[in-house]
């Protein structure tokens, strides 16, 4: 059956599946089920009732815990709710209205403050500095990382103030980055010494081949080694370990970074949810609980990932290249130049939703109109396969038509 025909025969299905976000399937969430199971001690290890008030930065065992993670000291970590997207919204936010730390300018007093991102990068790194009035600059992703020279060269313009980043299995890239990117991005001199780097630790334990893993060098101890311990702040959650929902968040830094952080958060909020911190470490105590959690999920999505590369290759070979992440989300799909929208919109008519076209680049404009975020976590196997049926099989029909 030759594609044309192939495709008004999907039309015909009425499919209706979802591959637009990296979401845990079903299967996944089912996995934290004996963390909601009721709690009757409710005394956290220092002796909080975390029904009640106490503790803001945290219950002991759960800044433990996300420290282990993130493999920093837990008196330098503030555990949040279930989002770390709204800890680091947060903490760019008080840049611009407030300065990083004391006696900053803040960012918001100059116009034109500059934040680097790696592109093709996270949709929601863009949106949060358009909301609050950033200018985002994008920098090419190589292999090992983002163009170091490049970030070099623009981090000499005063205005550049800060960088947001995924540096463990980017989203989308996949891409992890090499000691040496991490090195450089420690040793480099800005002009703005307030610079800052909003590290986006959201795949810390997230290999899909656990024989096969990548590994992070710590950016805040190489931070400390180079004599710029403020530069950075870490964030992690574990959206897509327990409950994309229903998780818990944090954020790591330097000790006068994680001080200034506290004093702002003040009169934002009384206290997090402990209840939920408490249910969290009674389930995950330690690192090893949690790695151990992890390869089940992997279990889970590591067949989604093979069948969606093995059906890339068997279709799409020579025509597109694309990420083989070792961990993560999603997979970075390059097309055919001008070809990414009239994708994203044959799919959409054949049942098939996928994350826009555009969105990994800033002001959802990619240049050579080519990329997408493919994210085959959500849809079960035996829907999975006809869904990347139908993308590849719209990818060629897209090509044709241009």
């Amino acid at each position: 059956m030759k594609d044309a025909a192939r495709y008004e025969d999907f039309k015909q299905k009425g499919l209706c599946l979802d591959m637009s976000r990296g979401k845990p399937s079903t299967l996944q969430l089912d996995l934290s089920g004996p963390m909601l199971a009721p709690l009757t001690n409710f005394l956290a290890e220092d002796g909080v009732d975390v029904r009640n008030y106490g503790d803001p930065l945290g219950i002991p065992e759960a800044r433990r815990l996300m420290g282990q993670l993130l493999d920093m000291p837990p008196e330098q970590v503030i555990v949040g709710g279930n989002s770390s997207i709204n800890l680091l919204f947060d903490a760019l936010a008080r840049a611009v209205l407030h300065g990083p730390l004391p006696g900053d300018v803040p960012w918001g007093c100059r116009k034109g403050t500059k934040i680097l991102c790696p592109v093709p990068g996270y949709d929601w790194h863009f949106g949060m500095c358009d909301m609050l009035g950033l200018t985002v600059v994008p920098i090419p992703t190589h292999p090992q990382g983002p163009d170091m020279e490049l970030i070099e060269t623009l981090v000499r313009d005063p205005l550049v103030k800060g960088m947001l980043c995924v540096p463990m299995y980017g989203n989308p890239s996949g891409v992890t980055y090499s000691e040496e990117v991490v090195d450089r991005l420690a040793c480099m001199r800005p002009a703005a010494k307030d610079f800052r780097i909003f590290w986006d630790h959201a795949y810390c334990v997230h290999h899909l081949y656990p024989d096969r893993r990548d590994t992070l060098k710590n950016l805040y101890q190489a931070c400390l080694h180079a004599g710029c311990p403020d530069r950075v702040l870490m964030f992690t959650s574990t959206s897509k370990i327990t409950y994309a929902g229903g998780g818990i968040s944090a954020i790591a830094a330097s000790p006068a970074n994680i001080r200034h952080q506290a004093e702002r958060m003040r009169f934002q909020r009384v206290c997090y949810d402990k209840v939920n911190q408490l249910r969290h470490v009674r389930f995950l105590p330690h690192r090893a609980a949690v790695e151990a959690h992890m390869e089940k999920h992997a279990a889970i999505l590591r067949p989604k990932f093979d069948l969606a590369l093995d059906m890339l290759e068997k279709e799409l070979s020579g025509i597109a290249t694309w990420s083989k992440p070792l961990g993560g989300y999603f997979i970075c799909f390059k097309g055919p130049q001008g070809c990414a929208g009239r994708t994203v919109e044959l799919c959409r008519q054949a049942g098939v939703t996928l994350t826009h076209a555009g969105s990994v680049f800033p002001g959802n404009h990619d240049p050579e109109d080519a990329f997408l975020r493919l994210a085959p976590s959500y849809p079960p196997m035996e829907e999975l396969e006809p869904a990347m049926e139908l993308f590849t099989l719209a990818v060629r029909l897209a090509m044709a038509e241009r």
